[in-house]
């Protein structure tokens, strides 16, 4: 079978390669990959910026936001042939650390986790892949292929529950206000969950034309580009940072309403930055303000990020994958282009 794999730390080494047949021992779930969602660590992933192998092997098969469908599903699984399933990312640690042995492994302490197609553990972007049933989320049929979107889905729900955790340190918290920047997948996601809170939502991008600005006023929300200036006098209540830039981390840490929240999905690269951190801590302290930083998710965020997609309107999500790139030209999916939302690799019609 085919598989998309690089040589970690080493640029230029993707290849779409003959692999071996999934070992059982990644899974009882047998599935035939119908799509691959295509991001950020994937590009620095074949970039050689990013990843580990698994032990013994020096290629790493990438892809860590997948669909596929049950080929063959162990009895008493919970699973039967023809299911649609996405495959959560990361594994907890084999010690484990408190946090992986409550199940919460996106939060792992001792950084003993694995992740599939990033760290340790082959990713799901080949002809086939198998999957734990416990790390397996059913896509609802009215989703359809659409459930390519869960594990981004997913990423942006811890946000929100780690958010609302935080926002109910007060029992008089009622946001009204979110500003989010970036309008990326992660970025577009963040506003339709805010709009499903009923909260009025600002999204800020750089782009001024493309499918965004219309994709976030076509959510009921107001669409900022440029620079940040542009944002005037907004003091959202959340704010919820998805570009990872540091100009604009600077700009958003003392944005926020008082006793505001922000949040940060973004990573950034090494950067210089003059920055103020004595008017950032009066501010933050003196009203109350909560920064925090969220990343990957566990399986209550992948059910919740696919209940969030359930409920919005599917002419809107199916417009956040702006290209579907067949298996035979990957090395297009891997290039970004300036209008680009979600690139999506295509395996089922390859």
């Amino acid at each position: 079978m085919r598989g998309l794999t690089v040589v970690p730390g080493q640029p230029g080494s993707a290849s779409l390669l003959e692999i071996p047949e999934p070992d059982p021992r990644a899974g009882g779930l047998l599935l035939r990959t119908l799509a691959i969602g295509i991001c950020g660590t994937d590009v620095e992933l074949a970039s050689g910026r990013y990843g580990w192998a698994p032990p013994g092997h020096e290629r790493l098969v990438i892809g860590h936001e997948s669909l596929g469908e049950v080929l063959d599903a162990p009895d008493g699984s919970g699973f039967e042939r023809g299911d649609l399933v996405v495959g959560i990312v990361r594994r907890p640690d084999p010690v484990p650390c408190h946090y992986c042995a409550a199940g919460e492994w996106d939060m792992c302490c001792n950084g003993g986790y694995t992740e599939r197609g990033i760290k340790e553990r082959d990713g799901y972007a080949s002809d086939r892949f198998r999957v734990e049933p416990a790390f397996a989320i059913r896509v609802d049929e009215a989703l359809g292929d659409l459930g390519v979107l869960i594990e981004p889905s997913s990423i942006v729900a811890k946000a929100w529950d780690h958010t609302e955790r935080i926002g109910n340190r007060s029992r008089a918290w009622k946001p009204h206000t979110l500003l989010v920047t970036g309008a990326g997948p992660i970025g577009l996601l963040a506003a339709l969950m805010g709009q499903q809170r009923g909260l009025e939502v600002h999204v800020f991008d750089q782009v001024v034309d493309g499918p965004k600005p219309q994709l976030v006023r076509d959510l009921g929300a107001t669409y900022h580009a440029g620079e940040p200036s542009v944002l005037h006098d907004l003091r959202p209540d959340i704010i919820m940072e998805c570009t990872g830039a540091p100009s604009v981390i600077a700009d958003v840490l003392t944005r926020s309403a008082r006793s505001g929240i922000v949040c940060l999905t973004g990573v950034s690269g090494a950067h210089t930055l003059n920055l103020d951190l004595g008017i950032v801590n009066r501010r933050v302290v003196l009203e109350n303000d909560a920064i925090f930083g969220s990343v990957n998710a566990n399986r209550g965020h992948y059910v919740a990020g696919a209940a969030a997609l359930a409920r919005a309107e599917r002419a809107w999500i199916s417009r956040l994958i702006t290209r579907r790139v067949p298996l035979h030209d990957w090395r297009q999916a891997l290039v970004r282009h300036t209008d680009d939302v979600k690139v999506v690799l295509d395996f089922a019609n390859s």
